[in-house]
């Protein structure tokens, strides 16, 4: 394993960290404001994506475009330190039409659709000009198992017809968005195979009976591009609107999951690192009884431990990128389960500690601490629970110790018989 940057993705980093300090960073304070309006910057992100794709940075998370696709055709271990660049500034993804949930949207549809639904959906959001949602948590049902999902997604004749609640529908507000992804309940039969009862389908968001109840806020946090409840109240679509076929939501579910789960930990280096660099510069300028905060032992305890676990956090997310590339989402399933429950603590712990070195500053919008936090917090959530990514790793630990058993009863050193 080689995880050294290549000279095209080194050039790449480059021409990115130039842009974002040409034009993402002078355009931070204004992002910020119309926000605080309750609108979306759409003229300013407009402005922003459309110099970006003149510049080549553009689509930079799919490795398998095709001819005429407009892309870099990066593979994930290429991607994994563009993205981390990007997470610095959180709102910066959609800038490089890199953003979730349209990253995992748009591989899904690469993968899965057919010309009518690659030429209406897949090229738009290749192309940067609408924006997708996809609605897959529910609000009554334990949705960090996706075979407890409810809304029903039925054959009527020649449509589907869509009747349920989700929530947590990420980009539901922003003002581009025109479909969504809806998996649901395909097959209610009581004996039916619990990974082959879901289906997946396209629905615009203008179609009838969709409704969008309310924006849900995150740790009291709004974003301006909404994480919205949405109901369902038989909502028609064609059955042409199917994604792949009938019965394999769950399949599809899991292909869309491991590289967003993955470009969800790099980018929360990128928040790791931001908050070092605020930690460093606030302990170095702040003086308190007469000393500066970096000459306090438990402050250089804290820098140095943050800068150990933020590298090691990389290792292993570049360690995942890698056996995507190499081997597949199944061979990197609990590697990817691994950076999912350390990449979140690991944020946790380093902008807990910059917060504290703020002082009550670090608790206002003054800085990003507070929202890096927040989303710190929510990523024990996002794409599924702590505990069921440990689940998963460790029955991978106990199926491969099942299949060596008795193996360590060599390191034992029994008692002597007199001993016995």
């Amino acid at each position: 394993m080689d995880f050294g940057y290549s000279d095209k993705v080194e050039q790449l980093c480059t021409r990115l960290r130039d842009f974002m300090e040409a034009h993402v960073l002078p355009a931070n304070v204004a992002w910020h404001r119309v926000c605080e309006e309750g609108r979306y910057p759409l003229e300013l992100m407009d402005r922003l994506k459309a110099k970006a794709f003149s510049e080549g940075l553009w689509n930079l998370f799919l490795p398998h475009l095709k001819e005429g696709e407009p892309g870099t055709r990066l593979s994930n271990l290429e991607y994994a330190p563009l993205a981390e660049i990007m997470g610095r500034v959180p709102w910066s993804p959609e800038v490089f039409n890199c953003s979730a949930p349209d990253t995992g949207n748009m591989e899904l549809l690469h993968m899965f659709a057919t010309p009518e639904q690659r030429e209406r959906w897949l090229i738009p959001l290749l192309d940067g000009r609408i924006r997708s949602c996809f609605a897959i948590t529910e609000p009554d049902t334990a949705s960090s198992d996706p075979t407890n999902l409810q809304t029903t997604v039925l054959r009527d004749g020649d449509d589907y017809v869509i009747n349920g609640r989700k929530w947590f529908t990420t980009g539901a507000r922003h003002p581009n968005r025109q479909v969504v992804i809806v998996m649901g309940l395909s097959d209610a039969s009581p004996d039916a195979d619990r990974h082959a009862r879901h289906s997946m389908v396209l629905v615009p968001f203008d179609a009838p009976g969709l409704q969008i109840v309310r924006d849900v806020p995150i740790m009291n946090h709004h974003a301006p591009e909404g994480h919205c409840e949405i109901v369902f109240r038989n909502v028609r679509v064609p059955a042409s609107s199917l994604l792949g076929e009938e019965g394999k939501g769950f399949a599809l579910a899991q292909a869309r999951l491991g590289p967003g789960r993955v470009h969800h930990c790099m980018r929360i280096i990128g928040q790791c690192e931001l908050a070092l660099d605020l930690m460093l510069e606030r302990a170095m300028s702040r003086r308190t009884f007469g000393r500066a905060l970096s000459d306090y032992s438990n402050i250089q305890d804290w820098i140095a431990e943050s800068r150990i676990e933020i590298d090691q956090l990389r290792l292993h997310v570049l360690r995942a990128a890698w056996l995507i590339d190499k081997h597949g989402n199944q061979a990197a399933r609990v590697d990817v389960s691994a950076i999912k429950v350390s990449a979140a603590r690991v944020q946790l712990k380093v902008v807990d500690r910059a917060i504290q070195v703020f002082g009550a500053m670090g608790l206002t919008p003054d800085t990003p601490l507070a929202d890096l936090w927040t989303w710190g917090r929510a990523m024990r959530f996002v794409d599924g629970p702590d505990e069921v990514h440990l689940r998963t790793i460790a029955r991978d630990e106990l199926k491969r110790a099942k299949s060596r058993i008795g193996a360590a009863a060599d390191y034992l050193v029994p008692p002597r018989a007199d001993e016995a």
